[in-house]
């Protein structure tokens, strides 16, 4: 396939400035260059790179992320490890939604309240 980090972060819309971080941190397996020096991704590093946002969106921390990354270099034998870490950080993310819903309640209660106040007013004369 072969995309400049520019075509990476129009099609992912992640900024050349996050891809060049995330490749620093050692977040991205090995981006090769060209004979200028120039970043050629493929479409393994797309996949990659998603897993990587939705980690990230998801709040796991980079030093997670970066252990994570690093398991993988283990092949199979690290498959035991990488997958009790995904369900733990499956159960961070299922009590933020929970979170998230709760919060929710309050904002529709919240928006409740003023429906019943607007019409209220609308009554009056």
């Amino acid at each position: 396939m072969g995309l400049t980090i520019s075509e990476v972060a129009e099609k992912t819309g992640i900024s050349p400035h996050t891809l060049r971080f995330y490749e620093k941190e050692g977040l991205v397996p090995t981006v090769n260059r060209d004979h200028n020096g120039i970043r050629i991704y493929e479409d393994y590093h797309l996949e990659w790179l998603s897993f990587m946002v939705c980690l990230r969106s998801t709040n796991m921390p980079l030093s997670e992320m970066k252990k994570y990354v690093e398991l993988t270099h283990f092949g199979k034998e690290s498959i035991s490890e990488r997958k009790e870490m995904m369900l733990k950080h499956k159960k961070k993310v299922e009590e933020q939604l929970q979170e998230t819903y709760r919060y929710l309640e309050k904002i529709n209660y919240k928006l409740a309240f003023y429906d019943i106040h607007e019409k209220d007013l609308k009554i009056l004369p």
